[in-house]
């Protein structure tokens, strides 16, 4: 075996340990929910058209007959031209039945016989550029996904997707216990109307984790942050010792609901 073939097997194991170190991680901590994200990628204004009709007409609907709730299909507010996005969440109760699920990607085509243009697509006019899959795990003080209590109207909703990256595993799971320590309360007396939270156990930018707030609109949602800000026991617990230097980088989206999402 070459030294390169043997770099890359190595590679291949540490990234398969590593995976199941997170799991094994993520199964000990309790028996919340598992969220996985789809964020689909694409170009063209067709391309939108046929990935909304296979969505609402095909998918949520398989989803929904499965005993699927709360799924939510989102986009981006601010739309990048050179790469365009479809957010789908849906919430698994174990991992079990997400297991399950991806393992019969099959049966969401037979859901799309009356939108053949998604699953009999040509090679040269793909209904997205590619498929993009996050999978988290729930966090232990707030296991299972939450009903938002918004009262603005849908179409001026705005959708606070926030990841945490962290430098280490080590602080990744010190951000997360931060969290659980108080931060998740606070967003709760200040009503963010969170979705969920989730610590990212298979992704692209990991170690991270990810969680979703709603407004009514923008203006609500500076509202919030500012009182959050100036919140006393926000700045109790961001100037501890113990929580110091977790998050080396925010990325920050804003997304609205489609016409056909669950919330």
């Amino acid at each position: 075996m070459s030294f390169y073939k043997k770099i890359f097997r190595c590679a291949v194991l540490l990234s398969f340990f590593v995976f199941s170190s997170n799991l094994s991680n993520a199964q000990s901590a309790g028996t919340g929910y598992y969220y996985e994200i789809k964020i689909y990628h694409f170009k063209t204004n067709d391309q939108e058209r046929v990935l909304d009709s296979y969505l609402q007409h095909a998918y949520l609907p398989m989803l929904h007959k499965k005993g699927f709730t709360n799924v939510g299909v989102l986009k981006p507010v601010e739309t990048d031209t050179a790469d365009r996005k479809i957010y789908v969440f849906i919430p698994f109760k174990n991992w079990k039945e997400i297991e399950t699920f991806n393992a019969s990607a099959e049966e969401p085509n037979t859901f799309a016989a009356n939108h053949a243009e998604y699953p009999n697509a040509a090679y040269n006019k793909a209904p997205y550029h590619r498929i993009e899959t996050i999978i988290l795990t729930a966090f232990v003080t707030r296991p299972t996904p939450l009903s938002i209590k918004l009262t603005g109207e849908r179409a001026k909703r705005i959708y606070e997707l926030r990841s945490y990256e962290s430098p280490t595993e080590a602080l990744n799971f010190n951000k997360v216990r931060m969290f659980n320590s108080g931060e998740t309360d606070l967003f709760d007396r200040l009503g963010f109307n969170p979705v969920f939270y989730g610590n990212v156990i298979a992704g692209s930018t990991m170690p991270n984790l990810m969680y979703l707030t709603t407004f009514n609109n923008k203006a609500d949602r500076d509202k919030h942050w500012d009182a959050f800000g100036k919140d006393a026991q926000w700045k109790d617990l961001s100037s501890r010792k113990e929580f110091q230097n977790n998050v080396s980088k925010a990325d920050i989206t804003f997304l609205y609901p489609t016409d056909y999402s669950d919330f």
